[in-house]
């Protein structure tokens, strides 16, 4: 099977956490006997410096023309809270999702046993969980108009704006993905005080009659954030609007002990984008000291969601949770004085997929 994909490493640790989930991708394509077609392209502060857009059409085009995207992160301090700036590395982000057609995030939230000690939770709350956060991608408050500033700029201003059909479409992959899973679903809205939310509830009740083998149950979302924390594994298949999902997905990827361990999907019309939930991390660009497992069961979901290939999948999941029990992991979950490079870590689990049976 020919694999063609485009490689976005981004910005900061983002080039360097790429390389290593792309040699894990070649290492499975030479498994299985598969053909990789890669291509790089540019995007965030990188595009930015070289062509001042931070999601350039050659970039565009190139995503379009792939069945899959493996990126990396956007975000460079020189445009953190810089009113001079004109345009923004993360507008690059936002322009994707909606060039692309990216309406879902998709968000697996699963603990490994050897770094249950990890967790700022106890091992008794964590052990076990296993869930999935759906957030709607290209709705609500982050691109609801109008939006900005009075102006004597002492009022500031955003909207959010959902419609019926973007609220039926993510709904429904939501529970396309509960009917595989468990068969549990929780909308999470805030319907008590907001009349999208209400929208959102009233859309969900109805489509929930078309799934009855589905349990599904209703959550606003300040109890939902304390649901997490509290109860974890009560969750199977959570799906939300934009800016919920933004904030629960994060709490939600801390239950596992490091953010450098949660990759994400993003699904969409168009082709799908597959990233590490993080961001760009600056301070360790170019010190080889990142989590690439992110990107590489970032990779796994690829291989999963974009060409339907499990085998692949699991070969590379098999392959990440060796190396954690083998103790090759670097800094940020390592034991003291025994962290691993991050082109180590890499090396080492492209060596686990070459000899597997």
């Amino acid at each position: 099977m020919e694999l063609k994909i485009a490689v976005l490493p981004g910005d900061g640790i983002g080039p360097e956490i790429v390389a290593q989930a792309l040699e894990v991708t070649k290492a499975v394509c030479r498994k299985f006997g598969h053909t990789l077609r890669d291509a790089h392209g540019i995007v965030g502060a990188t595009a930015i410096d070289r062509t001042g857009d931070p999601y350039p059409q050659a970039t565009h085009e190139l995503c379009m023309a792939s069945a899959a995207v493996l990126f990396g992160a956007i975000g460079s301090p020189e445009y953190d809270n810089n009113p001079a700036a004109k345009v923004r590395p993360e507008q690059g982000l936002l322009a994707m999702r909606k060039k692309l057609g990216l309406y879902a995030n998709i968000r697996p939230v699963t603990t490994f046993p050897s770094l249950l000690h990890k967790s700022p939770l106890r091992a008794d709350l964590v052990a076990g969980v296993d869930l999935m956060c759906i957030r709607e991608l290209t709705g609500g408050i982050y691109f609801g108009r109008p939006q900005g500033r009075s102006e004597d700029g002492n009022t500031a201003y955003d909207t959010c704006v959902y419609t019926v059909e973007e609220i039926e479409r993510i709904v429904r992959l939501a529970y396309s993905y509960a009917l595989k899973r468990n068969k549990r679903l929780t909308v999470v809205d805030k319907a008590n005080v907001l009349c999208t939310s209400r929208l959102w509830r009233q859309v969900a009740q109805k489509i929930e009659k078309e799934y009855t083998d589905v349990a599904t149950d209703y959550l606003f979302v300040d109890n939902a954030a304390m649901q997490l924390i509290q109860n974890p594994k009560r969750f199977d298949v959570l799906v939300t609007e934009n800016m919920f999902g933004d904030i629960l997905t994060d709490e939600a990827s801390v239950i596992t002990g490091s953010l450098g361990m949660l990759p994400s999907a993003s699904i969409g019309i168009h082709t799908s984008v597959f990233e590490p939930i993080h961001g760009s991390y600056p301070q360790a660009a170019g010190k080889d000291v990142a989590n690439p497992l992110a990107t590489i069961l970032s990779a796994a979901l690829m291989f999963e969601y974009a060409f339907n290939l499990t085998a692949e999948g699991a070969i590379i999941r098999d392959a990440v949770n060796a190396s954690l029990a083998a103790g090759i992991v670097t800094e940020d979950i390592a034991e003291q004085g025994k962290a691993a490079k991050t082109s180590e870590v890499g090396a080492w689990i492209t060596a686990y997929i070459a000899k597997a049976k």
